[in-house]
């Protein structure tokens, strides 16, 4: 039966943190809570909140395939021990001293009870899904030798549940260019998701070495740590059963709930937008490109967007029609026109984006959408710069916010601007857009000297 790599795997963490939102409220709703409550509405609004805030902080939906029961529970007891007291405190916040104490516990044991069951079951029918249909698989290889690489192998071969297709194992020959070269080739055309290597089996250059190509070709990257080795970097450790894994990178958007909450606010935000701002300025700008120069009013070019995946990004015409469409803007660009000018200098151009915000191809904050000979260019020479394709391009980013945007005249240009782009990827938050999409409005009326 053919193997199918899970497509819908991100989309289990925010189903399973939806339905727990809805045990919540529909518990909270027909238990014998209301007759006593002043303000049923205000309670319902504290629980949920009440509800996110723990879950954030307890990682309540960090549950992985190779999650131990054991580890399960605990987080589950931790949560509802959180919540529990957060409850009680909702008498005291707000005055609400009739309301039954016994009452309050029962709703909060009948919760505990139902999102227990609802999460083991679905674990177990994910299991079974994994195991009799093949679905939801990984397709994993092993760099290295050692006791840690055969043991991960046997667990790879022996746990289905994991959900893991172990392809081949690779015993790397000295420094052999060869050995390794074919590794790649073997990575690139099996579609392998995720790579694990002995720190005990391979050199400290082939490490450096798949490193580099992990992330120019945005693969997950993993290591089997030897016992006798300090790490100086901040690794994460994982349990595959009993062997130690060590995570290279974590980045927030991987977070299944991380990437529902930025992707929920993309989605309101762009609403927004479209109705307080690009409902009347959007036909006013197509009528004044109109009437400033031929051509479409909108322009269309392809984009390498999240994982490398091309899309067409939507801007405001702001050049006369020409043919290079792969030639960045320079200052005093005899290719812009008037109206041009001013929209580029101002941003305005940038407003369709908004439409591929809706289209899920963009975020409103992230590293901006460069050219594809941009990437051919600096995607082996500038180090990691194929790490912006871990997450969807922005309208606006940190990187633009600094100044490093537009024109890139000197190798320090690009170097900071990927610099800047890394650190929002590794340290994303969503106070973190707030601060940016603030200082991209001020920066509109300041005036940006690269605005060109």
């Amino acid at each position: 039966m053919n193997q199918v790599r899970g497509g819908y795997a991100k989309y289990i963490r925010p189903f399973l943190f939806t339905i727990d939102l809805a045990i919540l409220n529909l518990v909270a709703v027909f238990f014998p809570l209301g007759l006593s409550l002043r303000n049923p509405e205000l309670f319902y609004v504290y629980i949920i909140i009440l509800w996110v805030v723990i879950s954030v902080k307890n990682r309540f939906y960090e549950v992985y395939r190779f999650s131990k029961i054991t580890s399960i529970l605990s987080l589950i007891i931790r949560q509802f021990s959180i919540f529990f007291i957060g409850l009680y405190g909702f008498i005291g916040f707000f005055k609400e001293f009739d309301l039954s104490r016994l009452n309050l516990a029962s709703f909060c044991l009948t919760v505990f009870l139902l999102i227990i069951l609802v999460k083991f079951a679905f674990r177990f029918l994910l299991i079974k899904y994994r195991q009799v249909f093949r679905r939801n698989i990984r397709n994993v290889i092993v760099v290295g030798k050692g006791n840690k690489a055969k043991q991960l192998i046997q667990i790879f071969k022996t746990k289905e549940d994991f959900g893991f297709n172990f392809k081949k194992q690779f015993i790397l020959k000295g420094e052999s260019a060869e050995s390794i070269d074919g590794l790649f080739d073997f990575v690139i055309s099996n579609n392998i998701d995720e790579i694990y290597v002995s720190i005990d089996g391979t050199s400290a250059n082939q490490q450096r070495q798949l490193i580099d190509f992990a992330d120019i070709n945005i693969k997950v990257l993993k290591f089997i740590p030897d016992n006798g080795v300090l790490f100086t970097r901040k690794l994460r450790f994982e349990y595959y059963d009993v062997l130690p894994i060590l995570s290279l990178r974590e980045i927030p958007m991987d977070d299944a709930i991380n990437g529902f909450i930025k992707r929920t606010f993309d989605i309101i935000f762009s609403v927004l937008v479209f109705v307080c701002l690009l409902s009347w300025l959007m036909p006013l700008i197509g009528l004044i490109i109109y009437l400033d120069s031929q051509g479409p009013i909108f322009f269309k070019q392809s984009r390498p967007g999240f994982k490398e995946k091309g899309f067409n990004c939507y801007k405001f015409r702001s050049m006369r029609a020409n043919k290079s469409t792969e030639q960045s803007a320079i200052r005093n660009d005899p290719r812009i026109t008037k109206v041009g000018a001013f929209l580029r200098k101002t941003s305005l151009d940038e407003l369709p984006q908004f439409i591929n915000v809706l289209l899920g191809d963009m975020s409103v904050v992230g590293p901006r959408p460069h050219l594809w000979r941009q990437n051919m260019e600096y995607g082996e020479e500038v180090k990691k710069y194929m790490l912006r394709h871990y997450v969807k391009p922005g309208i606006t980013g940190l990187a633009q916010t600094r100044g490093f945007r537009g024109e890139i005249e000197r190798s320090e240009d690009i170097i900071n601007r990927i610099r800047y782009d890394i650190f929002y990827i590794e340290n994303w938050s969503l106070i973190l857009d707030f601060r940016i999409i603030i200082q991209t409005v001020l920066n509109i009326f300041q005036g940006e000297d690269k605005a060109y």
